[in-house]
């Protein structure tokens, strides 16, 4: 992630089309909050503000959240330091949950992805994994962005994303089920860019 790209996460802009829309939306496609003692999971976590909406919006009462990059962390050290009893902070690489924090097999009620995966070069591996830490029956709630929009020439030029082997929102949808993750309900997509829906894990 470039430093464009950090400035805009890092934007109040970011985080009220966050906090109005996406979130809300991502709730209604999820069916709602998260059980009561939810244990969720959050890929990439970036200044912690999308943790600080999981706890506070769909109720998780702890979460794991990492990301590659210590200055993202320190942030969301600082956001989060009245929620430190409930959160857990971590560098390390969302394909690897075991080595940030010792995650089992279904150690998961939810698994989080706000825009994430598509900056990982192996991101099948990055579903794997979130199927493999969430419980059969968890959720994993996704909000993507697809090569229909990394294609766009401002994309091209403000941001840096891997460019080998990049997913429509179609091959995102059709990987789910070889890990066991079945959609939940329907989908929103914006303009073929922009995918968010939930899945469950299925076994």
């Amino acid at each position: 992630m470039n430093r464009i790209e950090k400035a805009a996460i890092n934007n109040p802009a970011r985080r009220a089309l966050q906090r109005l829309y996406e979130v809300p939306t991502l709730l209604r496609l999820a069916g709602g909050p998260l059980p009561p003692g939810a244990k969720a999971a959050e890929l990439g976590c970036g200044p912690g503000y999308g943790t600080r909406l999981i706890l506070d919006r769909f109720k998780a009462a702890h979460v794991d959240a990492v990301d590659l990059d210590p200055y993202m962390i320190t942030r969301a050290q600082r956001r989060l330091t009245a929620e430190r009893h409930r959160v857990r902070l971590a560098v390390g690489d969302a394909t690897d949950l075991r080595t940030a924090f010792g995650a089992a097999d279904g150690a998961y009620d939810a698994v989080f992805d706000f825009a994430i995966i598509h900056h990982i070069p192996d991101w099948r591996a990055a579903l794997a994994e979130a199927a493999r830490v969430l419980r059969p029956g968890g959720t994993f709630v996704f909000e993507e962005v697809t090569a229909h929009a990394l294609a766009r020439p401002s994309y091209r030029i403000l941001f840096d994303h891997p460019t080998e082997d990049r997913f429509t929102a179609e091959e995102f949808l059709a990987e789910l089920p070889r890990h066991g993750l079945a959609v939940r309900g329907s989908l929103t997509r914006i303009q073929g860019d922009y995918l968010l829906g939930a899945a469950t894990r299925t076994d």
